[in-house]
């Protein structure tokens, strides 16, 4: 009789590696929050100036420049990149790149519910980027900077033309604060806060260049806006949204919280330390992956590796010559024994992705955590790899 793999010895710390809500800052603690703008009007002065600071802050920790507006936005990510599609796109044709889930949701959008007359979509595989010289700025583009479910990322925004007649709309959630971006190549930025800086769900944050406020004052949609997309009145920016007038009530506990994370960004070297913190995590997780046989990672070039949702996918041969369902199963039974163990939270691949692991590597996770999680990788794989043995 075989025995059981061997556990490792050493634990991760926190084992919280979801890629959304993701873990939060080192040493977070809900007691450091100041309570004044607790239980009162987001649009006390108080409350005001709170929304004021999430924003200032927002824009000296991306370098995001200063005739960009920086607005808070209900509904997360999400939120806001549909109250950007739907504002702004139909003036000229657009291009749709997808790589992973939620690009194709924004596909979706595009074809399906706005319905666009001219919109040419360009996809690739999970683990590929398209064919990024096959773009044609001179229509409008929608793309995922980072794409969160397939951990494929744009190296840089080198494609994008600085002379383009066409808007860029930059679904950055997973890249923003993790990857640098290059504000002159992108009109419309959108992210949650959420992701690298581990805060709460449910706001998005939607960055609008010169150009794109432009399109917003030029360009009447074909379609009804439902009120929390109107962006403009009397076909001019409603100001007040970029200065910490939301739209709607947003949860002050929450814009404490990213302001919290915001802060401790600061402290530790701003948005070059969050880089650093996050390729070095991406680092320890790739050491592990080339050391093994049986692991890889999603993205084909290394060029395009994602620094905060790793993606791995297994290619043992027992567990290729498996049908979809048995690698989806093996992929899912080491996720639940490391679960069990309380060493790793939420590391299973995105249910529309191809079977295996997501790890998030962003700033707010300690390179000791992932250290400690990769033997446990390995006795994760060697457990599942003894029972499809003794099941053959």
């Amino acid at each position: 009789m075989t025995a059981d793999p061997a556990k490792p010895d050493v634990r991760p710390a926190d084992p919280r590696f979801s890629s959304g809500p993701c873990k939060k800052r080192p040493d977070w603690s809900a007691d450091r929050f100041p309570t004044a703008a607790l239980g009162r009007s987001h649009r006390s002065k108080t409350g005001k100036a709170r929304l004021k600071r999430a924003i200032d802050l927002t824009r000296e920790l991306l370098g995001v420049p200063d005739d960009y507006r920086i607005g808070i936005v209900p509904a997360s990510d999400t939120g806001a990149v549909e109250m950007a599609m739907w504002s702004m796109l139909g003036a000229r044709g657009v291009d749709m790149l997808a790589w992973e889930s939620f690009g194709s949701g924004w596909v979706t959008d595009a074809v399906k519910q706005l319905r666009l007359d001219d919109a040419r979509v360009i996809e690739a595989d999970y683990g590929a980027l398209p064919d990024l010289s096959s773009v044609d700025f001179d229509r409008d583009v929608v793309f995922t900077w980072n794409g969160t479910t397939s951990g494929v990322r744009v190296p840089n925004a080198d494609f994008i033309p600085s002379d383009r007649e066409g808007l860029t709309i930059c679904d950055a959630t997973s890249a923003a604060f993790a990857q640098r971006l290059d504000f002159g190549k992108l009109d419309v930025t959108t992210f949650s806060w959420q992701k690298v800086l581990g805060g709460e769900g449910g706001h998005g944050v939607l960055i609008l260049s010169p150009r794109a406020v432009e399109r917003l004052e030029t360009h009447t949609p074909a379609w009804p806006l439902p009120k929390i997309f109107r962006l403009t009145k009397g076909g001019k920016l409603i100001e007040g949204i970029f200065a910490g007038e939301t739209i709607n009530t947003p949860s002050m506990l929450c814009v404490e919280d990213y302001i919290d994370a915001l802060e401790w960004a600061q402290s530790i070297g701003g948005l070059d330390a969050l880089i650093a913190r996050a390729d070095a995590n991406l680092g320890v997780i790739q050491s592990f992956v080339d050391s093994v046989h049986w692991l890889e990672n999603l993205a084909v070039d290394p060029a395009t590796r994602s620094n905060t949702s790793v993606c791995l996918k297994i290619v043992d041969p027992a567990v290729i010559a498996l049908d979809e369902a048995g690698q989806a199963a093996f992929a899912k039974g080491m996720v639940s024994a490391l679960d069990a163990q309380g060493v790793a939270f939420d590391i299973g691949a995105y249910r529309d992705a191809p079977p295996g692991l997501r790890i998030w590597a962003g700033g707010t996770i300690e390179a000791s955590d992932l250290q400690a999680l990769m033997p446990w990788l390995q006795w994760a794989f060697d457990t599942q790899k003894m029972s499809l043995k003794q099941a053959a």
